[in-house]
């Protein structure tokens, strides 16, 4: 929630939530379908992998799987899958680069609309130059940010569903998380260095705290 900077992606980002918005349904909407065609009975699990494959990856996975009622397994294997497959394509796009018709903001753009995690955005944005990869990353940004409004779309539909199945009010579990990543997001964007100064060592102090946080959940849903 610290590293999402509200502020910066509704004003310098806004325009790219449209792309982002477009990203997740369309990725949820084909994996879907390739289940279908491939006649996969996981219905859960290809959910799952939409999210991660539409929103931010294991991250989105881990966030949604409560909501979704999905199982451990399906849940570490929609991550795992999620993030090899994420690792192999940020690799190719630094290969490719070199030879699609792309200036650098646009390919900033491609990469982080379309690659699961930040750090594979990172990756795949970098070598083509600092303007790219801060595009690439408010782009990515602009994704994770749509996690929220996604979640309580989910939280709706499987009340919606669960009811429709037994025929009384459902009990979904509440993405309590999401408080605090919203509560956290806030005092990143509007509080921390504005309503009072934080030092750029504590900032990248912080930012390390978090990513270790992240990896340590990562490393438990594992």
């Amino acid at each position: 929630g610290l590293k999402l900077n509200i502020d910066v992606i509704l004003h310098q980002g806004g325009w790219l939530l449209i792309r982002d918005v477009g990203t997740i349904v369309f990725a949820i909407v084909l994996t879907i379908l390739i289940a279908k065609l491939f006649k996969a009975d996981d219905s859960t699990l290809v959910l799952l992998l939409g999210i991660g494959t539409g929103v931010c990856g294991a991250a989105a996975i881990a966030a949604t799987s409560s909501i979704l009622k999905a199982k451990d397994e399906d849940t570490a294997i929609g991550a795992g899958i999620i993030a090899l497959v994420g690792t192999v394509f940020s690799i190719t796009y630094t290969l490719i680069r070199p030879f699609i018709p792309l200036t650098a903001l646009q390919y900033g753009i491609w990469s982080g609309v379309s690659l699961h995690e930040i750090a594979h955005v990172a990756l795949a944005g970098a070598p083509a130059g600092p303007n790219a990869l801060a595009m690439a990353l408010l782009a990515k940004l602009g994704r994770v940010f749509l996690l929220v409004p996604l979640s309580f779309i989910l939280v709706y539909w499987m009340k919606h569903k669960e009811k429709t199945k037994s025929g009384s009010k459902a009990k979904i579990e509440f993405p309590w998380f999401l408080i605090g990543f919203i509560i956290m997001s806030l005092f990143g964007s509007y509080v921390l260095g504005h309503a009072f100064t934080v030092s750029a060592s504590m900032m990248n102090g912080i930012s390390s705290f978090t990513s270790f946080i992240l990896t340590m959940a990562m490393i438990g849903l594992g």
